[in-house]
């Protein structure tokens, strides 16, 4: 009576499910090989869209009094020698984002010279439109904004070492390259996403790729350790039955995770404003790619290393045990 209380009501796939993930390996391969050379592609043409953490300049959300007249404020702009500015609304129609790229110049980049250029961009916008309220406005130097781009590549490859360096130190290498070259996949795919959509690729772009990392790490480890566990209890099993069977046995987890966390991220995505939908939108696109990645990438990487090693290290370690039905 306890286990019948105790049981889930609703499960994606039967317990006694038995998926060959393992005859589409090639196919899955080849399908994320072609995605992440388009993404590289597109990564170099028309590349990203740079925010301004990345190329410096100066942002500013204002709000409106009614509806926003663009080519007022863009006129008071120009009135208030403020060039180089783009607009575009975001949320309501009273919402108004200003971009000014990065000027260049002897004092450009000096704190007093951003903060005269701010003062103009706020001043314009007041006259443009009476009672406009400033809700927000940053500004990035040059100088900085190639600091905070250089950190941040730093940040996603030592991500990927420690990535690496964990996975070798809990199972075996043949688990940790595979992992790591899936992730570098992953992360392929999701720079061709940015690119595409055009969304601004800057410091919470960043913080959203390194937790579609994490999220994706602890997809493969839950596989992997089933994985694992296997080895040890069907020696004689081929490394291909045992990573479909492992697959399986983790398939609702894996996808009751990944549905929770997509469910969890929408409505950032839909309702988040400018400042979270972008950052929510990378973490859905993350989340269907770390998932599908878990069994149709790296899963096979890991047949194709270790099917010899991995076999007979098992065979040499566990005692026999009857192989499921």
């Amino acid at each position: 009576m306890s286990q019948t209380l105790l049981r889930p009501r609703f499960r994606f796939v039967r317990d006694d499910t038995r998926i060959r993930f393992m005859r589409g390996r090639f196919l899955g391969l080849a399908v994320s090989a072609f995605l992440s050379l388009a993404s590289v592609a597109l990564f170099f043409y028309p590349g990203l869209s740079l925010g301004i953490d990345f190329k410096g300049g100066i942002v500013v959300e204002a709000q409106t009094q009614g509806p926003a007249d663009f080519g007022r404020i863009r006129a008071a702009l120009a009135a208030h020698h403020v060039g180089a500015a783009g607009l575009q609304r975001f949320g309501a129609a009273n919402d108004v984002l200003i971009q000014i790229k990065a000027v260049a110049g002897r004092d450009a980049g000096s704190e007093a010279a951003t903060q005269a250029l701010v003062e103009r961009v706020r001043a314009a916008a007041t006259q443009a439109q009476p009672g406009t309220q400033i809700l927000r406005a940053d500004a990035v130097g040059a100088s900085v904004s190639a600091e905070l781009f250089r950190d941040g590549l730093l940040a996603l490859g030592l991500s990927l070492l420690m990535i690496l360096a964990y996975i070798w130190f809990r199972f075996e290498w043949e688990f940790a390259v595979s992992a790591v070259a899936t992730l570098v996949l992953d992360i392929t795919k999701t720079v061709g996403f940015l690119a595409v959509t055009r969304f601004e690729f800057d410091l919470v772009m960043v913080a959203a790729i390194l937790t579609v990392l994490g999220y994706s790490t602890n997809d493969k480890v839950v596989v992997y350790d089933r994985v694992r566990e296997n080895l040890r209890k069907y020696r004689s099993m081929p490394l291909r039955e045992l990573i479909d069977l492992s697959i399986n046995e983790t398939l609702n987890r894996t996808l009751g995770t990944s549905s929770t966390v997509f469910l969890a991220a929408l409505p950032l995505a839909l309702f988040g404003g400018h400042t979270l939908s972008g950052f929510a939108w990378v973490m859905l696109f993350g989340i269907v790619v770390g998932t599908s990645s878990s069994i149709f990438i790296a899963a096979p990487i890991l047949l194709l290393l270790g099917e010899k090693r991995l076999r007979r290290d098992a065979q040499q370690a566990a005692p026999v045990r009857a192989r499921p039905k």
